[in-house]
Formats: structure tokens, C-alpha cells, sequence
């Protein structure tokens, strides 16, 4: 069966693709990968807190999912 030379280079191109998220994480690592600070959202008080502020200084309701009158107030 003869597969095309674009085919070809796109498969490889993928199979390489999906070598790059294979990783063994060592026993030893595992306490620096669970640190507060390794997550996505390491502080999510204090982002909502500033989502808060910067939806109330902007008048207006972008994507946060809050609204404001830029006093602050809801």
C-alpha cells in the first residue's frame, strides 16, 4: 500500500506530536509538581478578588461574569 508523501509527513508529524506529552514524573518530583504554586489557578481568591475590581473600574461586564457601576458596587 503506498501512502502519499504528504500523508505520509502529516502521520509523522502527529506520531511525533504525541511523544512530547509522554514524560515519567520521578518519585522525587512529584512534591515539586504538587506544590500551590504548580497549579493552573495557584491563587483563585485573590483572581477572583481582582476580576472583581477590574470589572467594577471598567463599567462593564467582560466575560468575568460580573457587572459594576465603577463605585464598586453591585
Amino acid at each position: 500500500m503506498f501512502i502519499s508523501r504528504t500523508a505520509g509527513a502529516l502521520l509523522l508529524a502527529v506520531f511525533l506530536g504525541s511523544l512530547q506529552g509522554c514524560a515519567e514524573v520521578k518519585p522525587w518530583e512529584r512534591g515539586n509538581l504538587a506544590r500551590e504554586e504548580m497549579a493552573l489557578d495557584p491563587y483563585p481568591a485573590l483572581n477572583k478578588f481582582r476580576d472583581h475590581i477590574f470589572t467594577s473600574k471598567e463599567a462593564s461586564q467582560g466575560g468575568h461574569g460580573g457587572s459594576g457601576g465603577g463605585c464598586g458596587c453591585n
